[in-house]
């Protein structure tokens, strides 16, 4: 990542790889009576597939791959940090995967159910860019106050850098995770106030080619 700016869509990056996992632990070529049997109802899947942008059998296979990983069905924090960890085994991604929960625990009740996650999935993967900037946003905005400070900023990239690792090449100095806060408000902070509204978020991002290409990053991974 070159600047701060370019940051914005790495929730989305990051999330999706959960999605993809999950999805992989699913047979694609399965029998219609056998998807009936992994058929989950609390809200009715007719119900679901208006919510997302996913088919009746699309949302079926991922329930399948959600129920191997899950078999209560719903996801708590640790169990949802278990899983992201196996993907950086470098580093420590247990903060980032906390506030990556947060976003997904759509409720605020401490677990994350099949409907919660393919609803956020549904937005990550196939929503339009303002639903996907907003998913991001509303990430980055740890205490849902409406806007960004610096100390939500610093603790999502410090959160990051763990994540990453000590032993990445090259090698990434300390500093690294201020610089990119720096940058980060440095363009996104339009008028100079010390946070970021979602208005100067989305406006900034659409602006961003870079962004804007990585927007369609995983538009067809299922």
């Amino acid at each position: 990542v070159n600047n701060g700016g370019e940051k914005c869509i790495d929730p989305l990056q990051r999330a999706a790889i959960l999605q993809i996992d999950l999805h992989n632990q699913s047979h694609p070529e399965v029998e219609d009576g056998e998807l009936a049997t992994v058929c989950y109802r609390p809200e009715g899947l007719d119900s679901l597939v208006q919510k997302t942008s996913f088919s009746k059998k699309e949302l079926q296979v991922l329930y399948r791959g959600f129920k191997n990983e899950c078999p209560s069905g719903i996801v708590n924090e640790e169990t949802f940090k278990s899983i992201y960890s196996q993907f950086f085994p470098q580093g420590d991604s247990s903060m980032y995967a906390h506030f990556l929960f947060e976003a997904f625990d759509t409720h605020n009740n401490g677990s994350v159910s099949f409907e919660d996650f393919v609803i956020s999935l549904s937005i990550i993967l196939r929503g339009s860019i303002t639903d996907k900037l907003n998913w991001a946003f509303n990430l980055y905005d740890l205490n849902k106050d409406g806007c960004i400070t610096r100390e939500e900023m610093t603790d999502i990239m410090n959160s990051i850098y763990d994540m990453m690792g000590k032993y990445t090449y090259p090698c990434m100095r300390d500093s690294a995770p201020k610089e990119h806060v720096d940058n980060f408000f440095q363009k996104m902070d339009r008028n100079n106030d010390g946070v970021v509204t979602i208005d100067e978020f989305l406006e900034t991002c659409q602006k961003d080619e870079n962004i804007m290409q990585s927007m369609h990053m995983f538009d067809n991974v299922i």
